[in-house]
Formats: structure tokens, C-alpha cells, sequence
């Protein structure tokens, strides 16, 4: 039975005992939109909960997030199934909320309770007939995101909603909506759902840079994203930069990441180092003696910022190793190939980098974001990597081939195998590569 379906007959279970089943949220306002619904939220009204529960029972194993929350699914559905609630907060964080089920409340209580017009719409699951209290879908067609009520501000974490949705849907934001968003105070935030909100942003928008610029305009990038903010009014050499300061390259960056998502390997860490990869400009930046403005170094110093910008949100090692990685070689991978080195300096980039085709992608990004071509510069960064892959994939010198030859265990063969990968970033072959390692001179021994 499919997700559809399974609502079709909850709604006909529902209607039976005198109760009413409407789609609500995200799956309304995106088929509103065109766009694919993923995640199914139903909302059952005049239907005490019990009794919903044992509706509920026919169709599978009932799950329930928290009986206070009046959510059921049904196991193997992503069918979320509610009871109308009220909440009341009772402090500035986002979980300082008391939630009232309550069936009997209406269409138009149930909806006030919402962020956003558009996400206020109720559909009868049976009938598909609108139930539009606040106007969302006009909204929709005006591109639009307005608030419900003054009440808005209760949940801190609808600031950063309101940013994704401008960037994921590329809508503008009410005026009186950003003067309300202005105003939350946001400090008692979780990290893990203001997390939640960016990673939305920067994997769902065709231009991620909207939520930065929206929290920006609010006042708000002070929050969780302060390093960010510091990029602003940075200067640039315009002869290089013609698009402005540290900020309006990275947030072109961000948006050229976002056209070459689809082809990155780890797409939320490569869109987290498109977004910080210059993070070490603002202590690096400065004019010379003929006023050019350079910022030697920023590649190196932001990976050390990058690192705290990221430890807001999150403590994974393997995001930041990669993003940290990412920082400190965008600037020499596309200049190592461009200025003509040996072939072996070049693969050593690579052999080093965490994420090769990543590294690529992020160097023509940065590229993009300063209005520089990058068809050419894409042809060079991954000739470079197919030969750096074509070294790789021949037969090398390992360390059972040294012991074989007599080398004994210890530093000599690690020191050995050092200059054997050396030989083959260099493209020797097997046969040469093991001549050379076993006739270099170690520790002051003299050679064979």
C-alpha cells in the first residue's frame, strides 16, 4: 500500500466515526507549488485520540511521537498523523512549549498555530477541497513569506526557517516579517536544529546564498554564523575581484557550489567549504606600498577558523577534516596546474586531499564567484586528475617488495616507501622506482 493510499483509507476510516482528515504543512504548500511531495502530514479533526489510535491500529503498527504530541505513524509509511494541538510557551528556548491536544479546537485555531501562510493550508483528503484561513495561497503565487501572528517570535528557530524558505523557494520575506524575526532572540537555540535549517539551505536552494543574505539583513548572522559576518566590507583587489568585497564572492561561491552540487562526492561538507574557504581573509587581508590589497596566507589561517565556524554546529570529524582540507588547498590546487609545475608536485596535491574530484569542483567555484571562465580551467583541474589517477592505478612499490629485497623492518623501509611514493606521484615505473629506493642513502648508510 503506498503512502497515498494509506491516507485515502485513514480518511475514509476517520469520516466514518464523524471526523475530518486534511493534509497539512510542507505536502500541501509543495503541491501547491509543483513540486514532489516527499513526506505526507495529515491532521485529523473531531476525532478524540483513542479512537484515532484504534483507527490507526487497522492499517499497521502504530507509532507515536510522545503522546503529549498527539503525532502517530504507521510503521514502513512516511505518513505523519496528528491531532489538532495548542501550544504556549514559557521561555526563549525552542523546546519551552506546552502542547494541548485538543480535536475539537477547529480549522482555524489549528492553522493560527502555524509559522507561515503558506504552510497553513489544509486540504480534505477526500474531497481535495482548500481550507486557506490566512491567505497562503496567494502568498504562493506572489512568492511571499508572511507571518500569521505577533506570536511568530514564540519559536526562535522559525528565524532560520524563514531564511531557508527564501532560499529554497526563492521567495522574498514580508517586510513586517523581518522586523518580527529582527527582534527573537535566538542565543537558546540548539546547534543541532539551527544546523538542520543551514544544511536545508545549502542542499535544497539553487541559490543557498538567500539565507545568509535574509539573516543578514535581520541583524542575525552574529548568532551562529559570526565568522561569516566578519567577511563583510572585507576588501578585494577589483583587479582580480570585480564583484566586491570577501562577502559578495563567497556568497557567489556558495551559489556556484550550488550548480555543482550534483557532482560532488560529499555535496554538504563541499557546500560547507564553498561557504568558508575564505574565512581566513578578514586577519589576512591588507594594502602594499602600491595599494594593492592581497590577503597572503588566508588559505592556511582559515583553516583554523573554519574549524570554529563549523564546531558551532556540529563535532563530526569527518566533516571537518574535509572542509578544513578543502580550505587550505583551494587556492593551490588550480594555481599549481595553471602555472605549469611537474607532474609530480601536481599529484601530490591530490594524493594528499581528502576528496580529489571535490577539490576540483571547489577550485572552479571559487573561480565563478570572481566572473572568471571556467570551462578551460575544468578542462586542465581534471586532465591533471585523470593523470594523477592513471599513476595511481600502476603497479607500485610496496613494502613487502623492499622486504623481499632485503630491506629490513623498521625506519629505513618507512623512509624507503616515502621515496617510493614519491617515485610514483612521478610516474617511474615499478621496475625503476625499486632500483632508486634501495640505492638512496639512509641515515648517512652509503649507498649499494
Amino acid at each position: 500500500m503506498t503512502d497515498a493510499e494509506l491516507s485515502q483509507r485513514i480518511a475514509v476510516a476517520v469520516n466514518a466515526v464523524g471526523g475530518v482528515a486534511y493534509y497539512v504543512g510542507g505536502c500541501v504548500r509543495d503541491r501547491l507549488m509543483g513540486r514532489t511531495v516527499k513526506d505526507i502530514d495529515i491532521e485529523v479533526h473531531r476525532v478524540p485520540p483513542q479512537t484515532l489510535y484504534e483507527i490507526l491500529s487497522r492499517f499497521g503498527t502504530v507509532t507515536e511521537n510522545g503522546k503529549s504530541f498527539g503525532i502517530y505513524g504507521i510503521k514502513g509509511h512516511a505518513v505523519d498523523i496528528a491531532i489538532p494541538r495548542r501550544e504556549h510557551t514559557f521561555g526563549a528556548g525552542h523546546r519551552d512549549v506546552i502542547i494541548d491536544s485538543d480535536p475539537y479546537i477547529g480549522v482555524y485555531a489549528a492553522c493560527k498555530r502555524r509559522d507561515i501562510t503558506m504552510n497553513a493550508i489544509m486540504q480534505n483528503v477526500l474531497t481535495g477541497e482548500l481550507t486557506d484561513c490566512f491567505g497562503g495561497t496567494e502568498d504562493i503565487k506572489n512568492g511571499v513569506i508572511r507571518h500569521i501572528s505577533d506570536a511568530f517570535p514564540e519559536d526562535p528557530l522559525r528565524v532560520y526557517r524563514v531564511a531557508q524558505f527564501a532560499a529554497r523557494f526563492g521567495f522574498s520575506v514580508d517586510e513586517r516579517t523581518l522586523s518580527l524575526c529582527s527582534g527573537v532572540d535566538l542565543s537558546a537555540l540548539p546547534r543541532e536544529r539551527v544546523f538542520e535549517e543551514t544544511k536545508k539551505a545549502l542542499l535544497q536552494s539553487d541559490r543557498p546564498s538567500a539565507y545568509f543574505e535574509v539573516l543578514k539583513k535581520i541583524g542575525k548572522l552574529g548568532d551562529s554564523f559570526e565568522l561569516i559576518g566578519r567577511l563583510i566590507g572585507v576588501p578585494q583587489d577589483p583587479a582580480f575581484h570585480p564583484e566586491g568585497d570577501v562577502w559578495n564572492h563567497t556568497m557567489a561561491v556558495l551559489d556556484a557550489a550550488a550548480s555543482m552540487r550534483a557532482r560532488a562526492n560529499e555535496p554538504l561538507p563541499f557546500m560547507l567549504s564553498a561557504l568558508l574557504h575564505d574565512v581566513g581573509k578578514p586577519y589576512t587581508t591588507e594594502a602594499d606600498g602600491d595599494g594593492r590589497i592581497h590577503s597572503y596566507g588566508h588559505d592556511d589561517v582559515g583553516t583554523e577558523y573554519a574549524e570554529k565556524a563549523l564546531k558551532k554546529f556540529t563535532d563530526d570529524k569527518t566533516i571537518i577534516k574535509y572542509v578544513t582540507d578543502m580550505v587550505r588547498r583551494h587556492m593551490v590546487v588550480y594555481h599549481t596546474i595553471a602555472g605549469g609545475s611537474a607532474v609530480k608536485k601536481i599529484n601530490r596535491i591530490f594524493y594528499d586531499s581528502v576528496c580529489p574530484d571535490d577539490l576540483c569542483l571547489l577550485a572552479l567555484c571559487d573561480r565563478a564567484g570572481c566572473g572568471r571562465e571556467t570551462e578551460k580551467a575544468g578542462d586542465a583541474l581534471f586532465s591533471a586528475l585523470s593523470t594523477f589517477r592513471e599513476y595511481m592505478s600502476r603497479p607500485y612499490v610496496t613494502g613487502n617488495d623492499l622486504i623481499a629485497a632485503g630491506c629490513k623492518e623498521g625506519t629505513e623501509l618507512g623512509e624507503r616507501l616515502n621515496y617510493a611514493v614519491k617515485l610514483r606521484l612521478a610516474g617511474i615505473d615499478k621496475v625503476t622506482a625499486l632500483k632508486q629506493c634501495l640505492s638512496i642513502r639512509i641515515k648517512g648508510k652509503p649507498r649499494d
